[in-house]
């Protein structure tokens, strides 16, 4: 160990991490925070990409240290046990504290599932994943606060880089999910793979076929959540690993030329609006929005020789696609992708009432379908706009501030947001005496479709006296002339 350096602690930690060492000097056990809580200090940052929990490794029984430390704190949590893994866990205040024992690895080649058995720090951390997270502080009171740092990664971080602390093939073949765990820290972090690293990916991609679902989805959605996610999209391309569980994305990539007309890479289009999303708001599922607001591109493509390339009916069949992707990455199928669905398939929706003189009736429509994620809607699809002229640019967004305008003035006048027709279904059978029927739906739709264009009035008397005609048009006799009293 070259350089003993301290690390620098506030207060609180200070006194959390030496009350921990206190203990473990009891049970006769060494104990020390490794992983993100020493990058992040190093980093002089917010711990924000583990959690903000801290990870300690004990030479012993890590359970048996946390029931320990649990009995010092009062207001400490129950000790939740991972005997699988063996882990444990305790929640203190603000501090979530993970303790297992150092241990040693090995590795059969078809699973990312270890063999494990008790072993020393030095085992401990030639297990971990990159240099930068394999850096250790001792909570021994003859060396409190000291890095123990055997892979150099202070370094690395001050070079910001990431890099294996063993060879990288043996790192990435060991466990897969460590190439998705390279990228991810590269995005969120704003660093560079070292070249040697990076071509153990490329070397060792396909072994991630081994690696659940679940688990890609899950260092995916921290990708997309980092401040430019563009950067992580185009490394898992370049690495050969993107097409393996997302090919809707990979096959957005490339530019077709017919007598001389091509069309714009819809890959890179894609990762500049979802740029410009993360920009803007911190919602995963807008950002989710940007991405597959354009996938079905690939499909819809067609090249006519008058009007050049076109992708008619993408924002619908795109809106199709949403559950499948979403059912494939294990990503929740609720309301959430509902969301995402929905923003999809109203994307144009906006440009094409900036291109006309915008009438009540078409923001009326926009406003009932979009409800309360019209903000969020016209967000994306000002992301949307990826010109490099700038006086197009500025065009795009004065249209869009017009009808932003005009957003605001029908809301304010019709209260069209999350707006339901004032007569429903049970209302018009009770008005003909009928039971469900097509013919309900058929009215109630009419109703609706009536209202949003500016025929008849947002009101009931007008709505009833709509319904009574559209009725007898149906061969309908009512029983009802009028409205019953509320």
């Amino acid at each position: 160990m070259k350089n003993p350096e301290k690390l620098s602690l506030s207060r609180e930690e200070a006194s959390l991490f030496k009350t921990i060492g206190e203990v473990a000097a009891t049970l006769g056990q060494e104990v020390y925070v490794v992983g993100g809580f020493v990058r992040d200090r190093l980093l002089q940052r917010k711990q924000d990409l583990d959690e903000q929990d801290v990870d300690l490794v004990t030479v012993g029984d890590g359970p048996a240290l946390a029931r320990a430390v649990a009995d010092r704190f009062p207001n400490s949590s129950k000790v939740s046990v991972f005997q699988r893994f063996g882990t444990a866990m305790i929640q203190l205040d603000s501090w979530e504290l993970e303790f297992v024992g150092a241990r040693k690895e090995s590795y059969i080649e078809d699973s990312r599932k270890p063999t494990v058995a008790p072993g020393t720090l030095e085992d401990d951390q030639h297990r971990r994943d990159f240099t930068i997270n394999a850096m250790a502080i001792s909570l021994q009171a003859e060396s409190f606060g000291q890095i123990i740092d055997p892979f150099d990664g202070r370094n690395d971080l001050k070079k910001e880089r990431i890099c294996t602390p063993l060879e990288p093939g043996q790192t990435f073949s060991d466990d897969p999910l460590r190439m998705m765990r390279a990228i991810r820290f590269a995005t969120q972090l704003n660093f560079r793979i070292d070249d040697t690293t990076f071509q153990g990916i490329k070397d060792h991609a396909e072994r991630l076929d081994i690696i659940s679902v679940e688990r890609i989805s899950t260092e995916l959605q921290k990708i997309i959540s980092a401040p430019r996610p563009s950067i992580g999209f185009q490394l898992l391309s370049q690495a050969n690993l993107l097409h393996q569980f997302f090919w809707e994305m990979e096959n957005l990539r490339g530019v077709e030329v017919r007598k001389g007309i091509k069309h714009k890479d819809n890959f890179y289009h894609t990762l500049e609006v979802l740029d410009n999303v993360a920009a803007k708001s911190n919602n995963i599922l807008l950002r989710w929005a940007a991405i597959l607001h354009d996938i079905a591109k690939p499909a819809t493509k067609r090249f006519h020789p008058d009007h050049g390339w076109t992708f008619h009916g993408h924002d619908a069949v795109g809106a199709k696609m949403v559950p499948k992707i979403f059912k494939r990455l294990r990503l929740s199928l609720d309301h959430k992708m509902k969301y995402v669905q929905k923003l999809v398939r109203l994307h144009l929706r906006p440009i094409s009432l900036t291109k006309e003189n915008i009438s009540d009736a078409a923001v009326r429509r926009l406003l009932y379908e979009a409800g309360d994620d019209i903000d969020d809607l016209m967000l994306l699809c000002e992301a949307d706009i990826t010109s490099k002229n700038p006086n197009r640019v500025k065009r795009y967004l004065g249209n869009y501030e017009r009808l932003r305008s005009k957003i605001e003035e029908v809301e304010e006048k019709d209260r069209m947001r999350n707006w339901e027709p004032p007569i429903g279904g049970e209302e018009i059978m009770a008005a003909f005496e009928i039971k469900p029927s097509r013919a309900v739906g058929e009215i109630k739709t009419a109703i609706r479709e009536a209202i949003l264009d500016g025929d008849i009035p947002n009101e009931k008397d007008a709505a009833w006296s709509f319904m009574l005609e559209k009725g007898r048009e149906l061969g309908l006799t009512p029983v009802l002339e009028k409205p019953p009293m509320d």
